[in-house]
């Protein structure tokens, strides 16, 4: 145990009696301690330099200089004479020349100078008394006498203190003993004795028991408060005993009638048990049922005949955005907000009991158009009228019969563009041979040309010159670019009609839109609004999508259309309130590969969009546009790639492009590939 936790441990009185005894020991020490450097400084500062002067007083002797500075060996006597003198530590002689002649030194040797001259520079470095008095002779060089006294105090002086200290050590025991009498009379005692009543009484438990008031001090004001305490125990132990004894009798008169209510009790018990099975019964059948409505797809919402929601289910939470609790007991309308034009609906059903659907309704949710067709079933039962919602999310379904009917269009333009490439290649090929042979017969270049015109009589410099008024030239350069125009939405027609058997490889994305970009930007035409130059072209590729299989020259057409109609877009602004900007992004998301071709365009209405891959479709002006290029392009991704192909638009702000073709490769099967999201 520490020294420090000791010591709190002692008791009271051996407290007090070591604090006295610590603070007489301190005292004396520091009385002695101070004794001695009191007697130590007047030595040194007062004695010793009054013992100096004497001695140097008693060697100024005129007698006793002459014979001295005669001689090393009489200097010598002399010192001799006064080195018996208790405070002197050393003494030195010099003669008149200043040379050291003699000197006396007591305990260890001490450096002394050998010429006066270096007595000054000795002085300084030598922090003792010390007196330098002058010798006297006649008509002669006078010398110097040097005393140096010692700092030490004489044994006369220890043996002295130590006995007056030995004679304050018992002086203060017997007065620590007298002290500590005193305070185990006035302290220890009554303390003790207190301690002793307290620990019989908690023995005992006899409150009668009083303390000793004692003296009219801090403890006999703790024994009046002790036996004051002891009164109110002894009081409240006698009021206690009485409550106790009443409490006895009311005790018996409970137990009576305990045993009265026991019999009532089991009854109870009975009828409690079974009521409990049948609740736990109708609670388990409630839970199935609440397990049941809420999982179902569809939102189901019971209001009573008042239109106050009764039953509330998580799809119907998730629809409006309102827990079970906020929307228990709360008016529909308040509840589920987009309800509230169908009030009127909901209060016929009531009132008629006749089933209601409404095919089709569109509301926004997280920022994203969703379209819902609403029931509504009577609702009848004891508590009275009622109506039932069921609201089931169609978005899909809808997405997926407009893709339906876009692929039936697709398949049957197919076929009908096939047989119409075929039945148009024949007369357009005659029509372009035709021009080409009327060019080069009209050529003078041609032998047989200027031979059948001398035949006739006529020269093809004239006939030249008559086509040339007539601009027959520049009709046949007008037959021959429609009829390229014509081959050209042929070759689109028949690439469309006919199912790729071109072999897939892996290709970079990444790169083949950079190899997209860069065929764009050289192939532009002001006319039709396609530059690139001064749009901005911002490139966000996934890092963690590879190669994708695919066909790189048409996915590089399907990248280009989508280019060209961006550029497009951006020109038929009618305001250029911000640059241009093409983002192209790809994205990895299995089991898909996505690339997104996003303008800030003029957009699209609803109506356009919806048939926006449409053969033949467009909105550009006579002659601009073969509205066979976005579906080739759907036709491209969905057939060819197996893919799917979507677009957003909004109008007046943009439209993104969406193309996803599988990581698998061409592993899907073709009506689940030709997507198109309206």
């Amino acid at each position: 145990m520490p020294l420090r936790q000791r010591l709190e441990n002692l008791p009271v009185g051996q407290k007090l009696l070591a604090a006295l005894l610590v603070l007489l020991a301190t005292v004396l020490v520091v009385a002695n301690l101070t004794f001695i450097t009191a007697a130590y400084w007047i030595s040194h500062e007062s004695t010793a330099p009054q013992a100096l002067q004497t001695l140097g007083r008693l060697a100024s002797n005129p007698k006793l200089i002459v014979e001295s500075l005669d001689s090393a060996s009489q200097a010598e006597a002399l010192l001799d004479e006064i080195g018996s003198y208790a405070p002197l530590r050393a003494a030195a002689i010099y003669d008149g020349s200043g040379h050291l002649l003699a000197q006396l030194q007591h305990g260890e040797h001490l450096p002394l100078p050998e010429h006066y001259r270096q007595l000054e520079a000795w002085s300084l470095t030598e922090l003792r008394s010390h007196l330098i008095t002058r010798l006297h002779n006649g008509d002669k060089p006078s010398g110097h006498l040097l005393l140096i006294a010692s700092s030490e105090l004489p044994a006369a002086f220890y043996t002295g203190t130590l006995t007056a200290s030995l004679g304050i050590l018992i002086f203060s025991i017997l007065l620590w003993l007298v002290v500590s009498r005193q305070i185990k009379r006035l302290i220890t005692h009554p303390i003790h004795r207190l301690e002793e009543l307290s620990r019989q009484v908690t023995r005992e438990e006899n409150y009668a028991l009083r303390a000793a008031t004692g003296n009219h001090d801090e403890i006999g004001s703790l024994a009046e408060a002790f036996n004051t305490m002891l009164s109110r125990i002894e009081a409240r132990e006698q009021e206690l005993k009485r409550a106790r004894d009443e409490a006895q009798a009311a005790y018996d008169q409970a137990q009576t009638l305990a045993e009265e209510t026991r019999h009532t009790n089991r009854k109870l018990e009975l009828e409690v048990q079974v009521r409990s099975k049948i609740e736990k019964k109708l609670t388990g059948f409630q839970n199935y049922l609440n397990n049941i409505i809420d999982s179902m797809p569809s939102a189901l919402i019971a209001l009573d005949d008042q239109l106050y929601v009764t039953q509330w289910n998580q799809e119907a939470s998730a629809l409006s955005g309102t827990k079970l609790d906020e929307a228990m007991n709360q008016p529909i309308y308040l509840a589920f907000e987009p309800l509230k034009p169908f009030l009127p609906q909901l209060k016929d059903t009531i009132e008629t009991h006749r089933v209601a659907k409404i095919e089709r309704v569109t509301w926004t949710q997280n920022d994203e158009v969703r379209h819902y067709a609403l029931t509504f079933y009577p609702l009848t039962g004891s508590s009275g009228r009622g109506v039932v919602i069921r609201i089931d999310d169609i978005t899909q379904r809808l997405s997926l019969e407009d893709m339906m009917v876009q692929s039936e269009k697709m398949l049957s333009v197919g076929g009908l563009a096939a047989g119409m490439a075929h039945e148009i290649n024949n007369p357009l090929g005659a029509i372009l041979h035709n021009v080409q042979n009327i060019r080069r017969r009209l050529s003078s270049d041609l032998p047989k040309n200027l031979e059948v015109a001398e035949q006739t009589g006529i020269t093809l410099d004239a006939i030249s010159h008559y086509l040339q008024a007539r601009e027959v030239p520049q009709l046949l350069d007008g037959i021959q670019q429609a009829g390229a125009r014509a081959a050209k939405i042929v070759t689109h027609m028949l690439s469309f009609s006919r199912r790729s058997n071109r072999q897939m490889s892996p290709c970079d994305l990444s790169a083949l839109i950079d190899q997209a970009i860069d065929i764009a930007s050289n192939d532009f035409d002001l006319a039709l609004g396609f530059d690139f130059m001064g749009h901005d072209i911002v490139r966000q590729f996934d890092p963690e999508l590879g190669p994708v299989p695919g066909i790189p020259n048409e996915l590089e057409q399907v990248l280009l259309n989508l280019l060209k109609n961006a550029a497009q877009a951006i020109h038929q602004r009618p305001a250029n309130t911000e640059p241009g900007r093409i983002i192209l992004r790809t994205k990895l998301n299995p089991p898909w590969a996505e690339i997104q071709v996003e303008d800030n365009g003029v957009g699209m209405p609803e109506q356009v969009r919806k048939r926006i891959f449409e053969p033949f479709f467009t909105t550009k002006e006579v002659g601009q546009g073969t509205g066979l290029g976005l579906s080739v392009s759907y036709f491209i991704v969905t057939n060819n790639h197996k893919g799917q192909m979507e677009v957003h638009s909004t109008l007046g702000q943009g439209t993104c492009f969406t193309l996803r073709l599988p990581l698998a490769g061409n592993l899907l099967p073709s009506h689940e590939s030709t997507t198109v999201e309206l």
